[in-house]
């Protein structure tokens, strides 16, 4: 079994092996930010790992997820969540990308599908041309109701007060 922190890589050195020969195995990356993993996005990720034969998650920076979440966030440290999510079976590697968007990280990565877990129009994702240019699809996996990292933190601070 690989050790979990063994399974964050370097987003170019995992572009290198990802254009080996795939001998008909299907890459697979969806992303998030992770920051209190829960029920929520288990789920979401073994969807995602159900269009493939590899997982590859990008896990957003800590810069990036202030940006995206406001500047209380991340809870968690980007090392340490994305340890958390490469010690989930499913998931094959797991990359850190500081941009709001990863759409840098499919462009270099090529995977054969892109996941987004939500009620996202695959037509007006800015991801879908990207992942379009090489040949990829993008698939939409409906997230699991009443789980929520952002619902989370407000029971704990409602409990706590």
């Amino acid at each position: 079994m690989i050790p979990a922190r063994d399974k964050v890589v370097d987003r170019q050195a995992l572009a290198n092996l990802l254009r080996r020969p795939r001998d008909g195995r299907t890459v697979v990356f969806t992303n998030g930010c992770f920051d209190i993993l829960h029920v929520g996005h288990v789920r979401t990720l073994e969807a995602a790992r159900a269009f493939g034969d590899i997982l590859v998650v990008g896990v957003n920076s800590d810069a990036s997820t202030t940006r995206l979440k406001g500047p209380k966030r991340p809870i968690v440290p980007e090392r340490e969540r994305a340890e958390m999510v490469a010690a989930l079976g499913m998931v094959s590697y797991v990359i850190i990308f500081d941009e709001d968007l990863p759409n840098e990280s499919v462009a270099v990565l090529e995977p054969d599908v892109h996941v987004k877990g939500g009620d996202y129009d695959v037509e007006a994702m800015p991801e879908t041309p990207v992942v379009r240019a090489h040949g990829g699809r993008v698939e939409i996996v409906h997230f699991v109701d009443g789980f929520s990292t952002t619902d989370i933190i407000a029971t704990v601070k409602e409990r706590c007060a």
